[in-house]
């Protein structure tokens, strides 16, 4: 593969990681018969903190790893990433999201015959509020899309030790997910929302009802404005 392609591929691949650990909690708590399920928010929660961590390490060899076009569009806005490269990994980055969800589904394929509950099992593949009021919910994601995105870039300032990096940033989502999370679910990336939920659309899930779309854009919207809200404060830090 062409230097490009590789990276490309690699954000493709990294997100379908990151789906598949992060949702593959989420159905371990939603779902029916389940042995983690009602284990809580906590399991998620460090759940998805490990699955970042295991998706960066899996992807960061090939390329910067992003897994998030938050964090692309605010790589590109601070200098670090070409812009040539941001829709190619945004598209990258929502395909290994749906893949993802779908293995996802596979891996659980059972437990989603055994769950009646709608809500549990859209939410083992999309966020959704816990209270819906989509302004104050567009805040959350944007607020917790902030942090990650200061974080991240504020990480590069540092030299950490070799191989450390991922376990670092894995836990910056475990800390927002503890603090920020339980209000939206913390998105805070729109294709670990967007690509699940086309997955959810699509797939032939016993009792999943409807997808939500009406919901869709907060977690989109929400974390690219706190990606160049985040990108422009380190911007004039630095």
């Amino acid at each position: 593969m062409s230097g490009d392609t590789l990276q490309i591929f690699s954000e493709f691949l990294g997100t379908l990681i990151l789906v598949l650990l992060g949702d593959g909690v989420c159905a371990a708590v939603n779902l029916k018969q389940s042995k983690a399920e009602a284990s809580g928010w906590v399991v998620i929660a460090l759940g998805w903190g490990a699955a970042v961590t295991i998706a960066v390490y899996i992807s960061g060899f090939m390329g910067p790893a992003h897994i998030n076009p938050a964090v692309t569009i605010a790589m590109a806005i601070a200098g670090n990433f070409s812009w040539s490269l941001v829709i190619p990994f945004i598209l990258a980055q929502v395909a290994g999201g749906i893949v993802g969800a779908v293995l996802v589904w596979l891996t659980y394929i059972d437990h989603f015959k055994a769950t009646e509950d709608q809500g549990f099992i859209l939410g083992t593949f999309a966020t959704g509020p816990a209270i819906k009021n989509h302004p104050a919910n567009l805040m959350t994601e944007t607020i917790g899309t902030i942090v990650l995105v200061l974080g991240l870039l504020s990480f590069s300032q540092y030299t950490f030790a070799d191989g450390m990096n991922p376990m670092v940033v894995g836990l910056l989502i475990v800390s927002i997910g503890l603090s920020l999370g339980g209000a939206t679910g913390y998105a805070i990336n729109p294709a670990r929302d967007l690509g699940p939920r086309i997955a959810h659309q699509f797939l032939p899930i016993a009792n999943k009802g409807d997808s939500d779309w009406g919901y869709a854009w907060v977690p989109i919207v929400g974390p690219i404005l706190g990606a160049v809200i985040a990108a422009a404060i380190f911007l004039v830090m630095t």
